[in-house]
């Protein structure tokens, strides 16, 4: 297939913080959130924590002239909160939930309920079928990090995970997993998850970033964070990655690597408690010259 172009390959991901009756200014900020994927016209847009199925329908309506596709995932009780839009064609979906999924019993927590999960979509791109398999997901909350009873199931999440990310993708010609992990970049899970799957992060390898400092996605300094809870870390926490890798023929670069820093732009509130992480990857095939674009899907 020699001659063939190179996809430049845009993402968005985010972790909205949109719960119903609970998440302050949850429907002003989903409108934001519309506004800017609308302006800024990514490839790729993986959202966690929409938990209104009808947030999810007005991001859609708003969103149709510019990602055309999308997919809602259903998990748990109150749903998995787990959406993707995109400028190409969806093939197929596939949602799994992860096993141990936290305690019934704790209500002020909710992760039982919402059944946190991994949701699978597989593209067409380019007019042809390029087996990329996308990932949108969001592990266990950590809670307490000194004291953190949820740390045997992010573990199990994470080999499931990561057993599950070998078992799909063994037609892939890529492979991007973008969402909440909520674990720090040097924890066991996050070792485990890239050392069993081979993942880059793309924070790590990207040529050019532009952020918060260090890359953070949980900042102290954004309006809805618990403040208490960040003592420990002035600078902030990074949790939400984009990593991938590229299978069989393929090679793939980062780019571009940028996360928002605060208040939307020309407003008084960010986007959500967490940053956007925004990655721009270069996917070709090996030994294809440099400098080719990529037609339309």
């Amino acid at each position: 297939m020699e001659g063939e172009p190179t996809l430049r390959l845009r993402i968005f991901d985010l972790n909205c913080w949109a719960i119903r009756y609970l998440s302050k200014q949850r429907q002003e900020r989903v409108r934001l959130i519309g506004d800017k994927l609308c302006q800024e016209g990514f490839d790729l847009v993986l959202l966690q924590e929409v938990w209104s199925e009808q947030d999810y329908s007005d991001l859609k309506a708003k969103l149709a002239g510019c990602y055309p596709f999308s997919h809602y995932f259903r998990s748990g009780v109150i749903g998995s909160g787990l959406c993707v839009f995109s400028r190409f064609p969806i093939l197929d979906t596939l949602l799994y939930q992860y096993s141990l999924n936290g305690y019934p019993y704790m209500l002020q927590h909710g992760d039982w309920f919402c059944g946190k999960s991994v949701g699978l979509v597989i593209m067409k791109i380019s007019g042809i079928i390029f087996n990329s398999l996308c990932f949108s997901l969001q592990l266990h909350a950590e809670y307490c990090r000194d004291k953190d009873a949820y740390l045997p199931h992010r573990l199990v999440q994470a080999w499931e995970l990561a057993q599950f990310i070998r078992h799909t993708s063994k037609a892939a010609d890529v492979v991007l997993l973008g969402g909440d992990l909520n674990m720090h970049p040097e924890d066991v899970g996050i070792r485990l998850l890239r050392g069993w799957t081979g993942l880059r992060d793309a924070f790590a390898e990207a040529t050019r970033f532009e952020g918060c400092k260090n890359g953070c996605t949980l900042v102290p300094d954004n309006c809805f964070t618990d403040k208490s809870e960040m003592l420990p870390f002035p600078l902030g926490i990074r949790i939400d990655y984009i990593l991938y890798k590229a299978i069989s023929s393929f090679t793939v670069k980062c780019e571009e690597l940028k996360t928002t820093t605060g208040p939307a732009p020309g407003m008084a509130i960010p986007f959500s408690d967490h940053e956007a992480v925004m990655a721009t990857l270069h996917i070709q095939r090996q030994g294809q010259p440099a400098g080719a674009t990529l037609g339309t899907a």
